[in-house]
């Protein structure tokens, strides 16, 4: 028996729901690749991606995922030996890293447990004694463990080690959905791509760069013909795609960026806290059968996109198939070294009180079901929350 006939829930963080309003944008004829109305779309959202990223420079946009954004920051500012350091908190900042190292970058790694954030005091501590290091990369949010870096506290501890090395964060997992002030922070370059809290499809990916990151491109050893920015900065638009534009993707970029502006991006990171605290309610609640935990120990530390929930002596894809299977909602699995420990709650993007109620009452239904130990009434302290802060 099951009940899941209906529309299917997507909790996974990425690739994420995709609003109906954007899915239609994109059935439209394709139309001629230099012409003023396409032109005039590409000066719209290079416009518009600056505000969300927090920078008067305008981003490029890749026909690429997220990976794909990595290799285009990395290899338009550094040069083979240069050396980096990798802010540790999850299997994402690592993969990150060893792409640079594939490109002949020379990696060090700062190491993390990815139960916590990464703590300022140590990023300075490091580039305090070692000017060599050319960049330090860091995620905003770990997808993997849902933990939460604070970029800005980031940003002061490098400015305050007196040090001239490249901030690069990767934001794939957090804008749209959590404040992100690029400039204001002091990064140099940022990463994201289409398909989390832009809640567009998976397949473009976009890059800011500001004026530091500009001029070590000028020496940067490691530039391709497919990534450079001075190529994409060229005069003629067909530059700003190396190529064909994706017409499609950008029709559904553009009416999600609409979306997000109508809503207010203020707006828009406040539903996300409160959804997110929605979702920490109710694992608070179930943890208590001293089965469920959250991944990250700090309540400061975790982030309002995701939550990482660890399963102690019992296996998360049985819970995971059981929510699938019987119910419809679609949960993440437990990813690098969350694998067969955990599974995720996406809360990013198009979501609403209703998708995440719903899913948290899936949970709850499965826990009983499948007889896991649990402290009951999580669901219902997840209403409580926001009807507490929800008012008319």
């Amino acid at each position: 028996m099951t009940v899941r006939a209906g529309r299917e829930f997507l909790a996974v963080p990425g690739p994420t729901n995709i609003p109906d309003e954007v899915l239609q944008a994109m059935h439209r004829p394709a139309v001629e690749i230099y012409s003023e109305p396409l032109i005039a779309l590409t000066d719209g959202l290079l416009r518009d991606l600056g505000k969300v990223f927090g920078t008067a420079t305008r981003p490029f946009i890749y026909i690429a995922n997220g990976h794909g954004a990595w290799e285009a920051a990395l290899t338009n500012v550094l040069s083979r030996g240069d050396k980096i350091l990798v802010l540790e908190s999850g299997k994402f900042a690592i993969d990150w890293g060893d792409a640079a190292a594939r490109l002949g970058v020379e990696i060090e790694v700062l190491k993390g447990d990815g139960r916590r954030a990464v703590r300022p005091a140590d990023v300075e501590a490091r580039l305090r004694a070692d000017k060599e290091i050319k960049a330090v990369l860091a995620v905003q949010i770990e997808t993997s463990t849902s933990v939460a870096n604070d970029i800005a506290a980031i940003g002061h501890a490098i400015k305050a080690a007196r040090h001239d090395a490249l901030y690069m964060v990767d934001v794939v997992a957090s804008l749209g959905c959590v404040p992100f002030a690029m400039d204001a922070w002091g990064v140099d370059v940022a990463v994201s791509g289409s398909q989390k809290g832009l809640m567009s499809p998976p397949g473009l990916s976009f890059v800011a760069a500001g004026a530091r990151a500009r001029e070590a491109h000028r020496n940067a050893g490691l530039r391709t013909p497919y990534w450079d920015w001075t190529v994409r900065d060229g005069d003629s638009h067909y530059q700003k795609y190396a190529g064909t534009p994706p017409v499609q993707l950008l029709f559904a970029l553009r009416k999600a960026l609409d979306m997000l502006f109508a809503e207010g991006l203020d707006n828009v990171f406040l539903r996300h806290r409160l959804l997110a605290e929605a979702v920490r309610r109710a694992v608070a609640v179930w943890k208590q059968g001293d089965v469920i935990d959250f991944n990250v120990a700090e309540p400061g530390d975790r982030s309002d996109a995701v939550t990482t929930v660890l399963m102690d002596g019992y296996d998360p894809n049985l819970l995971r198939s059981y929510c699938e299977t019987k119910c419809g909602v679609v949960l993440g699995r437990g990813i690098g070294k969350m694998h067969g420990k955990a599974f995720r709650i996406a809360h990013m993007g198009h979501v609403n009180a209703p998708m995440v109620l719903g899913t948290l009452g899936v949970i709850e239904t499965a826990l009983g079901a499948l007889g896991v130990a649990h402290g009951k009434g999580g669901v219902q302290a997840a209403v409580e929350w926001l009807s507490e802060c929800v008012k008319p």
